[in-house]
C-alpha cells in the first residue's frame, strides 16, 4: 500500500477499518455508581449553601452516556428532573455549563443551533462550527432531535435566517454526504484543483458553487490535496469551513485562543466548544493550542475566567 511521503493519509482502493482512538478528556468513570451519585448530587443541592464543588467533580468525571444514566436515576429515586433542580439552585454560567453536560451530544447541538437562530442576528459562525465539525451521523441526530425538542426542520430555519450562498452551504452540509474516511484519491485531487481553479480564476465572480459541492463531500485529507486552490476564498465565508475541514484541532484551538484574547472574554465560546469536544478530541485541542500559542489552555481559562466556571472548564480539561 502506497503512503504519500510525509503524511500519514493511505493510497489505496480499498478503505481500511480500525477502531479509532480516544482523545477526549473525559472517559467513562470506573466503578460508575448512579445510585450513589444520585445520593451525592442530592446532598450537593439541599444542603444549607449549595455545593457546587461536588456537582462539578461529579458531572466533569462522567462520560454523557453515565450522566444520563444518572439522570434516570435521579427521577426514579427522587421523582424530580435532575436539570430542572439544578436548573432551580445554580446561577450564571456554571448553571449553563452544567446543564449543556446534562443533554446528550444532539440535543446540546440542537440548543447551539437554536441559540445560534433565534432572536435578532443569525451567529454564522457558530453553525458553520457546528455542522463542519460534526460527522455524518451526528448531523443526521442533530437534525432530528432539532425537530423534537423545536418544531421545526432545520431546513425551515436556515431557509428563514439565512440566504444566498451561505444557505446553499448550509443545506448542502444538512445532507451529511461526506466522505469519512482517510484515503487520498490523487486523480479526483487533481480533479478538484483543476475544477476549483476553474470556478475561482476563469471567472470575474467565483462560481461558489464548486467550492460548496467539493467542500461538503471531500474528507479531510482529500481536501488537503487541493489546498493550495482554496486560498482564493480567503476572505470568503466558506474560509471557517476550510480550515475545519483541514485540521479540527488547530481550528477549535484557534476559536478558543480568539474567545480569550484581547479585552473581555467569550465565555459562550468556552464552555460550547468544551463541552461539545470533551469527549471527543479536546486533547489534540489543548496540545494543538499550547503548539501555536505557547501556553497550555488551562492557563489561558486560569487567567481569562474566575470561581466555578473556572474550575468546572478545567475540569472539563481533564486530570493532567
Amino acid at each position: 500500500m502506497a503512503v504519500i511521503q510525509g503524511s500519514n493519509f493511505e493510497l489505496s482502493s480499498q478503505v481500511t477499518h480500525k477502531k479509532p482512538e480516544f482523545h477526549g478528556t473525559i472517559a467513562p468513570y470506573p466503578n460508575f455508581n448512579p445510585r450513589k451519585d444520585v445520593i451525592f448530587l442530592e446532598e450537593a443541592i439541599n444542603s444549607r449553601n449549595v455545593d457546587e464543588d461536588t456537582i462539578i467533580s461529579v458531572l466533569v468525571q462522567r462520560s454523557n452516556e453515565q450522566r444520563q444514566e444518572i439522570k434516570r436515576a435521579f427521577e426514579a429515586d427522587t421523582g424530580k428532573s435532575l436539570a430542572d433542580e439544578l436548573k432551580s439552585e445554580l446561577r450564571s454560567h456554571l448553571e449553563d455549563v452544567v446543564l449543556a453536560l446534562l443533554m446528550k451530544p444532539a440535543q446540546y447541538d440542537a440548543f447551539i443551533i437554536r441559540k445560534a437562530t433565534k432572536g435578532f442576528g443569525t451567529n454564522e459562525d457558530v453553525i458553520v462550527e457546528v455542522l463542519a465539525s460534526r460527522t455524518n451521523q451526528q448531523i443526521r441526530e442533530l437534525q432530528e432531535a432539532f425537530k423534537e425538542e423545536y418544531g421545526q426542520t432545520m431546513e425551515e430555519v436556515i431557509d428563514s435566517e439565512t440566504d444566498g450562498d451561505f444557505a446553499l452551504a448550509l443545506h448542502a452540509m444538512l445532507k451529511a454526504n461526506k466522505n469519512e474516511g482517510h484515503i487520498v484519491d490523487l486523480a479526483l485531487a487533481k480533479k478538484d484543483a483543476r475544477e476549483l481553479f476553474e470556478a475561482g480564476e476563469e471567472h470575474k465572480d467565483i462560481d461558489i458553487s464548486v467550492f460548496i459541492d467539493i467542500l461538503t463531500t471531500r474528507s479531510g485529507p482529500q481536501l488537503t490535496q487541493s489546498k493550495h486552490c482554496f486560498n482564493m476564498v480567503m476572505c470568503c465565508m466558506f474560509w471557517r469551513l476550510v480550515k475545519c475541514s483541514w485540521s479540527k484541532p488547530a481550528f477549535f484551538a484557534e476559536r478558543l485562543h480568539k474567545a480569550m484574547e484581547g479585552h473581555g472574554t467569550c465565555e459562550d465560546t468556552l464552555m460550547r466548544v468544551l463541552v461539545a469536544r470533551s469527549e471527543v478530541d479536546l486533547k489534540k485541542i489543548i496540545s494543538e493550542f499550547e503548539l501555536m500559542y505557547g501556553k497550555t489552555l488551562q492557563q489561558c481559562i486560569l487567567d481569562d475566567t474566575k470561581g466555578h466556571l473556572e474550575k468546572i472548564l478545567l475540569g472539563l480539561c481533564g486530570p493532567n
